[in-house]
């Protein structure tokens, strides 16, 4: 069971994406979870075959528990393992136990674990939509990538009427207020564990804020010069450039890129941005761009409206919610001049940046001027950098978007 976050304690095994004796690569969806963010599709981490499947569908599991067991490739398999694909796969109920895990008694046969192809390819959110409506995906053509049906697909079914989309259940007005003892709504459960992951960095959490204000005028003309000869698809946003400037900034500066783990501060070995992202009936998710300091603008670009479709979709995966090592969030789309947050445990930094916005300013040769302005505002642990370290590394960003150039 991952952990996709500093708040997760538990997850709900929804469903097995693949059975007892199937192949599975690294990154192939393996199986559902439901958790308070959310249904998020699980990837495994390793190449091989599935052996044994460790937890029952609908059940609840506390984070760290060993759902299923992967033979490496190339190992000779155990005792009593499942026979190779295209044979009768027998049920795991005789399956060795791990440390830690249910009993095998609890684990669900091969025949119960619905196989990848059973199915039309489709998101979490689309196959929810579609049990709520009544929709029968087999009828519902796939937009996502490689054909992959989406909640918007199952939602543009039901609303045209195509062919396959049954009528739902005649609605149901829901009471003013939840009756005593009624389970939280989604909404109610992401506001909790958002709730619980602050309580948390704002009790464990050493805080220091440090800010700086530039003129982003470069930065701005960068964008605007780019656009100018963009197709509207491929336009870039100031976003895009602000991702590559801390990226840029952290290889400078790996302190701010670590976690505070078992009382020390462990530095990362790859750079993966937490993008915080507002979801549009409420709530917040943080899914991470990857190796973000080995992208250029336009693969950032690219990465952060990817991470955003799938965020509002439902679409994201476990190791999307688990990789971040920095977190960055803008409200400068909601007007806000500046951001002083709440680090992300167990990250030991996060850059707030405000809306960039015409101001008074002196030039260089002592002029005043008007200038594009944007402030810049690192919230990082003290446990591990301090607010000489904090300046430089805001300094660097700012030069970066000084010099956009430089780090395109």
């Amino acid at each position: 069971m991952p952990s996709l976050g500093a708040d997760m304690e538990a997850g709900t095994l929804v469903a097995w994406r693949k059975r007892p004796g199937e192949r599975v690569t690294r990154g192939e969806i393996v199986a559902e979870l439901d958790t308070d963010k959310g249904v998020i599709e699980v990837e495994s981490f390793h190449d091989g075959v599935i052996e044994t499947l460790l937890v029952a569908e609908g059940e609840r599991v506390p984070v760290g528990t060993p759902l299923a067991r992967i033979q490496a490739p190339g190992a000779p398999p155990p005792p009593g393992a499942p026979p190779p694909p295209g044979a009768a796969a027998p049920s795991v109920a005789g399956a060795p136990s791990v440390a830690g895990a249910p009993s095998p008694a609890a684990a669900p046969s091969a025949a119960a674990a619905p196989s990848a192809a059973a199915a039309p390819r489709s998101s979490p959110a689309a196959r929810r939509l579609a049990r709520e409506l009544g929709v029968d995906l087999g009828a519902v053509r796939g937009t996502g990538p490689g054909g992959v049906i989406t909640h918007d697909d199952v939602a543009a079914v039901r609303r045209d009427g195509a062919p396959g989309a049954t009528p739902p259940a005649p609605a149901r007005v829901p009471p003013a207020a939840p009756p005593p003892g009624a389970s939280p709504t989604p909404g109610e459960r992401m506001r909790r564990a958002i709730a619980a992951a602050m309580e948390r960095s704002s009790r464990e959490v050493p805080h220091y804020h440090v800010s700086l204000t530039i003129d982003a005028r470069a930065a701005t003309e960068l964008v605007a010069r780019e656009n100018e000869s963009r197709p509207i698809e491929r336009r870039l946003v100031v976003g895009a450039l602000l991702l590559r400037a801390v990226a840029a900034a952290l290889r400078r500066f790996p302190e701010m890129n670590a976690r505070w783990e078992d009382g020390r501060v462990v530095p990362a070995a790859e750079v993966h941005l937490g993008v915080a992202i507002a979801l549009r009936d409420g709530g917040l998710l943080v899914p991470a761009i990857e190796h973000a300091d080995r992208l250029g603008l336009d693969a950032t670009m690219e990465a952060l409206a990817d991470l955003t479709r799938r965020a509002r979709s439902g679409e994201l995966r476990s190791g999307d919610l688990s990789r971040g090592t920095l977190t960055v969030t803008s409200l400068g789309e909601r007007g806000v001049d500046a951001v002083a947050g709440l680090v992300y445990p167990p990250q030991v930094a996060l850059v707030g940046f405000g809306r960039v916005a015409p101001r008074p300013w002196v030039d260089e040769a002592g002029g005043l001027c008007v200038r594009p302005v944007l402030t810049i505002t690192l919230a990082a642990d003290h446990r591990a950098s301090d607010g000489h370290r904090g300046g430089l590394f805001l300094t660097e960003i700012a030069r970066g978007l000084k010099q956009p150039e430089t780090i395109r």
